[in-house]
């Protein structure tokens, strides 16, 4: 059974920078196969992982939705959909991709989560490691498309309302009773230590902070790859010490 990787939070914070960083660390690490999963509609995680989304499930479902002949006799159009699904994981450099990004056509969002739950279900079986980067803010675990992570992973940065939606987004998975094995805080873009005793009531546990990196912030502005950034960038060395409370199955 695959090892499921959730990171979540507020837009802004560098979630899909932490989701690109984990991805290439597990990469280098040899841990395993890798599927990383780009569920937030605005589909950043190709860029920052080098690859450009040829096919994303939000037109697979605008396409069917809009011509539904191309549905063959005699199958479903879930199975339909589930089988296009397949067809567009791509392969990368050590890692396939799944972006899920947003169907324009009428009818179509409400078939979105039961096509990423369904995915997910079946994908878990097939890697070692799934890491998903979330949509921003609440609204996806709200829809309960992530039903289950051995790691929710939440990036806050070390404002008031960063730590609040920190705290809102861990209520929110355990009110709606999904199951995690590890929920974890990752203060993002700070440069100084911050003591535990701050988020004790927050019910995450906090495994450190992640300096500004002025090599991300170029790679970011230039549209390029995080594999590109140096094996001694503070942000990727960073994570690297902190990371294994992430990706250990422990």
């Amino acid at each position: 059974m695959g090892y499921v990787i959730a990171i979540a939070g507020k837009g802004g914070t560098g979630k899909t920078t932490i989701a690109a960083l984990i991805v290439r660390l597990l990469k280098e690490k040899k841990l395993g196969s890798i599927l990383a999963v780009d569920a937030d509609p605005n589909s950043n995680l190709p860029e920052a992982l080098g690859l450009e989304a040829k096919q994303t499930v939000g037109t697979i479902l605008d396409q069917i939705c809009a011509h539904p002949e191309l549905v063959p006799g005699g199958m479903s159009k879930d199975r339909f959909i589930d089988y296009q699904v397949q067809t567009a994981v791509q392969e990368g450099d050590g890692f396939d991709l799944l972006t899920m990004g947003k169907p324009e056509g009428p009818g179509c969002y409400c078939y979105v989560n039961n096509v990423l739950r369904g995915v997910i279900g079946k994908l878990i079986k097939d890697y070692d490691y799934i890491v998903i980067d979330n949509e921003a803010g609440l609204e996806h675990f709200s829809r309960r498309t992530t039903r289950y992570a051995d790691a929710l992973v939440v990036i806050s940065d070390s404002s008031s309302v960063g730590i609040k939606t920190a705290k809102r987004l861990r209520d929110l998975v355990k009110e709606l009773k999904i199951q995690t094995r590890k929920n974890i805080l990752i203060i993002n873009r700070c440069a100084k230590n911050i003591e535990k005793d701050f988020f004790k009531n927050i019910d995450l546990e906090y495994i450190g902070n992640i300096p500004e990196d002025e090599g991300i912030k170029q790679i970011s502005l230039d549209g390029d790859s995080l594999f590109k950034l140096d094996n001694n960038a503070v942000g990727i060395a960073t994570l690297d010490k902190i990371g294994e409370k992430i990706w250990l199955r422990n």
